[in-house]
């Protein structure tokens, strides 16, 4: 394996950001300088695929190196049990380490920050004990119940408050200078003879869109974020239309929020290189999935997995990778082995120190390895390893769950406005798909499936069948393959029981005094 004396890894995610509002990706708006500079001493990727189109799975993939059918954290059980993460492996192996973020997934109360030593969501939006504590003990036990596999009970409504005081100008005052300044420190702090592993979170170019002054009159100029929609479920329930004019200022604002991102992270980079430790830190800037802008008649990154979502930006610096350019398959989850692959980890080494079932080191999945994924050399294939050695081609494999809170608020907005969602909306339907560097076929129980040929059709506008076009007809093989691996195909809509008696028979005497006080029991 690779790894040093003293080695550190600082682990970027770009929340939200698509790849083609990036300088390194062709982008001309001169969005991104600080990324750019940094893009010259880098390999970028361009046909990285995140496995899921939103927060929660992506980073409990990228904390365990498994797809999430795997590790089994989505909004039907917003949590990572049992499975022991990255940070969790380093702390136990001597590194320090320490995660930043203003994203509400990543909290102790999603277990997505086991392991990291030093911590700070940064997300206020609801009291503390809201997200910790016997309430947090209760949703756990309520997605445990046999009669919440698809739809969560009333505790939904503790997500939807967050997420709508999101949606307004409230909670949009940007908190990635405090993330950088806390970074810095940590690194500063830092004493640990093996180094530290650093994991930050910027959530700007996550609605809402409220950039700062100076990077707004740049982008957006004369644009007032209060006059432009800044609810996606508004658009995609039909109750709010949006013209290209206000497209044109939706996307002028999130190109501002991005530029403010990427200043910031230049002021990391700055300070790296000033005191000495840029040349032995590897660096990862990732985004965990993208966005889109009225494309396919969406806004946000619900309900799709077209490749605005899932195609995302990813440049990797160190020693073993050249400043170049690929654009061969890569798959986000490998970014847990890379970690480990740079640092020298050996998970099984630590593994008697911690709980549950630890992923082992697969050189075939690190980007560092000259054997990156040459599946026929891993000791125990996983079920994307199992499904590419019985093909002659790669893919990438994405998964996305029936969501929950967004499903609540698009229902709530259509309400408001007058329209009843007809049973087989997209909203409603669970989707998987398999990606090669060509092709693309998304399964879903309860809207037609869709095959791409993205070589011809990058832009995904016109659907293929599989039986007219064999490298579509390939990816629906795949996808088959992945399918029978993961337990089964997700081609039947699933019933859901919705007795709240029987949601909440859990919950213990203080969780229900706080949710009467909240309003959200009788």
């Amino acid at each position: 394996m690779v790894g040093s004396q003293r080695s550190n890894v600082l682990f970027v995610v770009l929340d939200t950001v698509r790849k083609d509002r990036l300088g390194p990706y062709g982008y001309e708006r001169g969005t991104t300088p600080e990324l750019e500079e940094f893009a010259r001493e880098a390999t970028v990727f361009d046909s990285a695929i995140s496995p899921a189109p939103w927060t929660l799975p992506v980073h409990a993939s990228l904390f365990t190196g498994r797809y999430p059918s795997q590790h089994g954290a989505d909004q039907e059980s917003p949590y990572l049990d049992d499975t022991p993460t990255l940070a969790a492996i380093l702390a136990a192996s001597g590194y320090d380490t320490a995660c930043y973020s203003s994203n509400a997934w990543i909290t102790p109360y999603t277990g997505l920050t086991d392991g990291f030593e030093h911590q700070d969501s940064f997300f206020e939006v609801l009291p503390g004990d809201v997200l910790s504590g016997p309430l947090a003990s209760a949703w756990q036990s309520v997605n445990d119940n046999e009669h919440l596999r698809e739809l969560a009970s009333k505790l939904v409504h503790l997500g939807a408050m967050a997420h709508a005081k999101l949606a307004s100008s409230e909670g949009s005052d940007s908190k990635t200078p405090a993330v950088i300044d806390r970074t810095r420190s940590f690194i500063d702090e830092s004493e640990s003879e093996e180094g530290w592993f650093a994991f930050v979170n910027l959530m700007d170019a996550h609605l809402p869109y409220y950039p700062p002054e100076e990077y707004r009159e740049e982008f957006a100029p004369g644009v007032d974020p209060d006059d432009v929609c800044q609810n996606s479920k508004e658009y995609n329930s039909g109750a709010r239309a949006i013209d290209d004019e206000e497209w044109a200022d939706i996307r002028s604002l999130y190109d501002a929020e991005i530029t403010h991102m990427d200043a910031e992270l230049g002021r990391l980079f700055a300070w790296l290189r000033e005191s000495g430790q840029w040349e032995e830190t590897t660096v990862i800037v990732a985004a965990d999935h993208g966005e889109l802008h009225g494309e396919h008649g969406l806004y946000g990154h619900e309900f799709a997995l077209y490749d605005e979502l899932i195609n995302v930006p990813l440049l990797v610096k160190h020693p073993e990778l050249e400043a170049d350019r690929r654009e061969d398959l890569v798959e986000l989850l490998d970014c847990y082995h890379t970690v480990l692959n740079a640092l020298g980890v050996d998970p099984t080494a630590v593994a008697g120190a911690i709980d549950g079932d630890v992923r082992k080191f697969d050189s075939t999945r690190s980007l560092l390895s000259s054997g990156y994924r040459a599946f026929e050399d891993a000791s125990k294939p996983d079920i994307g390893q199992q499904t590419v050695l019985a093909l002659e081609d790669d893919y990438a494999f994405v998964e996305y769950a029936q969501p929950v809170i967004e499903l609540h608020h698009l229902e709530e907005k259509a309400s408001e406005g007058g329209i009843e969602l007809t049973e087989n909306h997209r909203a409603y339907s669970r989707l998987r798909a398999a990606r090669s560097v060509d092709a693309k076929y998304v399964r879903a129980d309860l809207i037609p499936d869709e095959g791409y040929r993205l070589d011809r059709d990058p832009s995904e506008g016109t659907t293929v069948d599989p039986d007219e076009d064999e490298r579509v007809e390939a990816s629906e093989r795949a996808l088959a393959r992945f399918e029978r691996a993961a337990g089964g195909a997700w081609d039947d809509p699933s019933e859901a029981d919705l007795d709240d008696a029987d949601a909440l028979a859990d919950a213990d005497d203080e969780t229900r005094d706080r949710l009467r006080e909240l309003g959200y029991l009788e």
